[in-house]
């Protein structure tokens, strides 16, 4: 008779986004091969976006005009022609410290087999509210069982 053995355990690892401005970056691919190389098979991975003008959320990933639609209303809600006290590093500097603050930067995501558990019309995205390029760090933490 054999016995199969569950490991439980934790992994961690740091991912580096680069961005061309503002709009959505799938991350569902990276994170996918991140899991791969955590040998991670069941548990909860925990993404967290290591700047304040950059977050994260779970979106559709079937219909773009969403993402557009989002981003429209994220733009209505912290507009870059708005009174802002902290001006210094540019007109879309404050709209998106607002855009962070009303989205997250961080999200714990169910893995089942080895991949996430998302729903069929769902990805991952990066959520880069700067008008510029940036490179945005991930911060990535799994904890459950581990494959072999």
């Amino acid at each position: 008779m054999s016995t199969s053995r569950t490991v439980t355990g934790h992994r961690s690892s740091s991912v580096t986004v680069g961005t061309a401005g503002a709009g959505f970056y799938r991350l569902g691919g990276e994170l996918h091969r991140r899991l791969k190389e955590m040998r991670a098979e069941n548990g909860l991975l925990t993404v967290f976006c290591a700047h304040t003008s950059a977050s994260l959320c779970v979106q559709e990933n079937a219909d773009p005009t969403v993402l557009r639609d989002l981003a429209d209303a994220l733009k209505r809600m912290a507009p870059e022609d708005a009174r802002y006290r902290h001006s210094s590093e540019g007109p879309d500097d404050m709209p998106a410290h607002i855009k962070t603050l009303v989205t997250a930067t961080s999200i714990s995501l169910p893995v089942r087999d080895g991949d996430l558990a998302l729903g069929i019309w769902q990805e991952v995205y990066l959520i880069e509210h700067r008008a510029g390029s940036h490179k945005r760090r991930l911060e990535l933490d799994f904890v459950g069982s581990l494959k072999g």
